[in-house]
């Protein structure tokens, strides 16, 4: 393993879209929603483990989510779970790990990885993962990770590759999320990857983005570096927080820095944000069904995704459609 590569994964959502399982007390990144025995976020740590010490790794959340995250990851200390005292969105949320980290090692690789991801192809995706860390760490290089489609999807934005046959591409410009029409000319001109929200740099690297592109972002959270590492260290970062416009990492610098690369990769990827993106990459059974636990009787019903929650009740479904 390499000292210098950190991961850190950002676990501040409250997964609204995933309500009832997923509520404010304890958002889907904390809950076994596939039913395999570990839940989102102990799954991320699982894909970055065999490449990234235990000491390199970074949870950002919610103030009231500490100890979930404790519990639930017990290989990390306190001092790896930075806390927000409000939702200020993804570049506040990267400019304290990042100032944070460059703090401790200035010669520090991260990658960025939401923690609520499904991944199917593991293998893979731990070789793009390592390939992209070294590719970061060779070069002065923001590099986001690309999903090739395999249809044409509504609910993610886009990268326009510039060089399709190139392992690490330069971006040609960002999409939004598209409507369906838009999304098939997507698939059909082949040099759009979907944007997973996945990114690789070197402190050095986002340090001097988010000072060209976002100063005041930079500008706060530099100020607190003297309180990093100390038992002022949360005070001051309320502090800075509450003070920090609320601005995504794309917005505010992937969209307008010179320097963004993309790699492309196919590791059956999904972003689980919705029941319909669940029921999406599930096995379904001759009629369409998901159905997910040891007791449940479905008869007279298609397309549908039903999911038992106690043991002890069995579920019926009748009708349904």
């Amino acid at each position: 393993m390499n000292n210098n590569h950190y991961c850190i994964i950002m676990a501040g959502g409250i997964g609204s879209r995933f309500w009832p399982l997923s509520r404010t007390e304890k958002p889907k990144q904390f809950v076994d929603i596939l039913g395999v025995g570990r839940t989102f976020i102990q799954m991320t740590f699982d894909r970055f483990a065999p490449f990234i010490p235990k000491e390199n790794f970074m949870v950002v959340t919610g103030e009231v989510y500490k100890e979930l995250v404790l519990e639930q990851l017990p290989q990390l200390s306190e001092q790896q779970v930075l806390l927000e005292p409000a939702r200020r969105n993804t570049a506040p949320c990267l400019a304290y790990a990042a100032y944070k980290l460059q703090k401790q090692n200035p010669n520090a690789v991260m990658v960025v990885t939401p923690a609520d991801h499904l991944i199917l192809d593991t293998a893979t995706f731990s070789q793009v993962m390592q390939e992209g860390l070294q590719h970061a760490q060779e070069n002065n290089h923001l590099l986001t990770i690309g999903i090739t489609p395999s249809f044409p999807s509504t609910g993610y934005g886009y990268i326009d590759v510039a060089d399709t046959q190139a392992t690490f591409s330069k971006v040609a410009q960002f999409k939004e999320k598209p409507d369906y029409d838009t999304a098939v000319q997507f698939i059909e001109e082949g040099n759009y990857r979907w944007n997973s929200g996945m990114f690789v740099w070197s402190v050095k690297a986002i340090d001097a983005a988010l000072q060209q592109h976002l100063p005041t972002v930079s500008e706060l959270f530099r100020s607190a570096d003297q309180f990093y590492y100390t038992p002022d260290e949360q005070e001051n970062v309320n502090k800075v927080y509450l003070a920090s416009e609320s601005i995504s990492i794309d917005y505010g610098i992937m969209e307008k820095a010179d320097n963004v690369y993309v790699r492309s990769a196919d590791f059956g990827w999904s972003d689980l944000g919705t029941w319909t993106s669940l029921y999406e990459q599930s096995t379904k059974d001759k009629h369409d069904n998901v159905l997910s636990g040891e007791d449940i009787l479905a008869t007279d019903t298609t397309n549908c995704l039903v999911k038992q929650l106690n043991r002890n009740k069995r579920i019926v479904v009748d009708g349904i459609r």
